[in-house]
């Protein structure tokens, strides 16, 4: 396992994170004249205040500390915490559905990567993404640079063989999660099991050459026989090797925002992900060391303290769903093994800036969220103090 996947896997999860949550921000309808107005204040208001949360300085450089990766279920508290870093609540169901389309994903991405160090190109493309969505917010947008210059420090140095101990420890990371999701589905690069279809066309690896040529020497390394065979693929070679610079062209395109163009995204269980009970033995059986590990991530993440809160507040309710009856019957049929219960935690903020997102919603008109299946009522704010 590599000590260094840790910074990759939280960075680009977080960016899924972050496309599906604008897309479904601007998607969801919220009625009334003032509310359409200022839906764009809205939107940029939730995405300030997750990636604020998210690139926090002391927690980047906790995570950027050669380490093993988190638990899976320690990773999904992360998500949790981050995704109601502002006043945005998803109740479990659509929690469920946002991380299994970040999950799988990803992993699509990391499966097509030409060569393993282009993980790191599909980074840098998650990054130059959220840059876009706080471009009006400088000092947020520091904190982002921040991050790739760290990003560009610790990587860019490594070798080929570090890198593909990185690939590897993310694919046995993702080795047992497979989710059908309707996008991929659609386009048949995902099969009815849930698992990937990986080409056999296109562009090879920066620095090979197009399979369908044998070189025979001797043992001087003299050239002495060459011999053609026929590839059952097109393959072509790429023109130029992205840019692994602050700016620049990346060339490759996975990593960018696929919700760009809007289209509705469902997530299904395969057969295979139904029996995972057995092969994720952590999620039945207690962990004495669990409680620990959350509560070490909840200090990273603020120096806030999980607790149970003391009572309810409104926020607004974001359905990944196409409606409620959808986001209800998903989360009484999924299976209980690969469900996770949401952390909520009671944090101070800037008043002025509570204020700030109470009078948004305020002119906004949005409807008082009604609670969220299978939360006793309690849709709580878990703001994050990202210092």
């Amino acid at each position: 396992m590599s000590v260094r996947t840790l910074p990759l896997l939280f960075l680009n999860l977080g960016g899924e994170m972050l496309y599906i949550l604008d897309q479904r921000l601007r998607a969801q309808s919220i009625p009334g004249e003032k509310a359409r107005k200022g839906e764009r204040l809205f939107v940029f208001a939730v995405m300030n205040d997750i990636i604020t949360t998210m690139f926090n300085k002391k927690f980047m450089e906790e995570l950027f500390k050669p380490q093993e990766l988190y638990s899976k279920k320690a990773l999904r508290t992360v998500y949790d915490r981050l995704a109601h870093a502002s006043i945005m609540r998803l109740n479990q169901a659509s929690m469920d559905k946002l991380y299994d389309l970040m999950t799988m994903a990803f992993k699509y991405q990391v499966l097509l990567c030409p060569r393993p160090k282009d993980i790191l190109l599909v980074t840098f493309n998650h990054l130059d993404t959220i840059k876009d969505f706080i471009r009006d917010a400088p000092g947020i947008l520091n904190q982002v640079d921040e991050t790739f210059r760290q990003l560009i420090d610790t990587y860019c140095s490594l070798s080929d063989g570090e890198f593909q101990l990185i690939r590897q420890t993310l694919l046995v990371f993702f080795q047992d999660m497979h989710i059908r999701v309707s996008i991929f589905l659609k386009d048949k690069v995902q099969n009815s099991n849930g698992r990937f279809v990986l080409p056999i066309s296109g562009p090879v690896p920066w620095g090979t050459e197009v399979p369908g040529l044998i070189r025979m020497f001797n043992h001087s390394g003299d050239e002495v026989k060459r011999t053609e065979f026929t590839t059952p693929g097109n393959y072509v070679t790429p023109q130029r090797e992205g840019s692994f610079e602050l700016y620049g062209d990346r060339v490759l395109k996975l990593g960018t925002n696929m919700y760009s163009v809007s289209r509705p995204v469902e997530t299904h269980m395969s057969g295979s992900s139904k029996n995972l009970a057995s092969h994720a033995k952590e999620n039945i059986v207690p962990n004495p060391l669990a409680k620990e590990e959350l509560n070490f991530l909840a200090r990273l993440l603020g120096g806030l303290e999980v607790k149970k809160p003391a009572g309810s507040e409104t926020g607004f309710r974001l359905n990944l769903f196409m409606t409620d009856e959808e986001e209800e019957h998903a989360a009484l049929t999924r299976p209980e093994e690969l469900s996770y219960k949401v952390i909520n935690i009671e944090a101070t903020q800037e008043p002025g800036r509570r204020a700030e997102l109470s009078r948004i919603l305020g002119e906004m008109e949005v409807a008082e969220p009604r609670p969220a299946s299978g939360e006793k009522g309690e849709d709580l704010l878990a703001l994050m103090d990202a210092l």
